[in-house]
């Protein structure tokens, strides 16, 4: 896998919400549950999970849509395109939605999620699947392998 270039870009469709990564990604995943299914209108989301304190939205002020309190999804409010989201059980982190990237090149999900839920037909070449979420005592784990896989 290649490393993204730092610092990333990224937007929504109608590029009214801009933002920037300044520090590498811990993760990437999809995630197979029905609730991405029906926001992304696909068979998963794709996301990229970086601390909190590298990102930033340089443009725009997002909207809060789909879930509210439990992960806060993050949308542009002309476009609609669901950006990010903060989850409230992992504080300080972001899931940024790959397709927002400028370049998506060097993206690949190396975790995937609710793979209980996903459709028959899907397939994505994740190194590591799990039926649900992972269990917390798995991160630490699952981040180094991402980190050794991403060098």
């Amino acid at each position: 896998m290649t490393a993204p270039n730092l610092p990333m870009e990224a937007g929504c469709r109608c590029d009214g919400v801009r933002m920037r990564i300044t520090v590498p990604p811990l993760i990437t995943a999809a995630c197979h549950c029905t609730g991405c299914q029906r926001m992304t209108g696909s068979a998963f989301s794709l996301t990229v999970l970086v601390p909190a304190d590298g990102f930033a939205v340089t443009k725009g002020d997002p909207v809060i849509g789909g879930l509210h309190g439990e992960a806060n999804h993050h949308f542009c409010p002309y476009c609609l395109s669901w950006i990010f989201s903060r989850p409230q059980w992992r504080e300080g982190f972001i899931n940024l939605r790959a397709t927002m990237l400028d370049d998506t090149s060097w993206f690949s999900p190396f975790l995937e999620t609710w793979t209980s839920e996903k459709l028959a037909w899907t397939t994505t070449p994740a190194v590591h699947s799990y039926p649900g979420f992972p269990p917390p005592e798995d991160y630490p784990m699952l981040l180094k392998a991402y980190g050794e896989h991403a060098s």
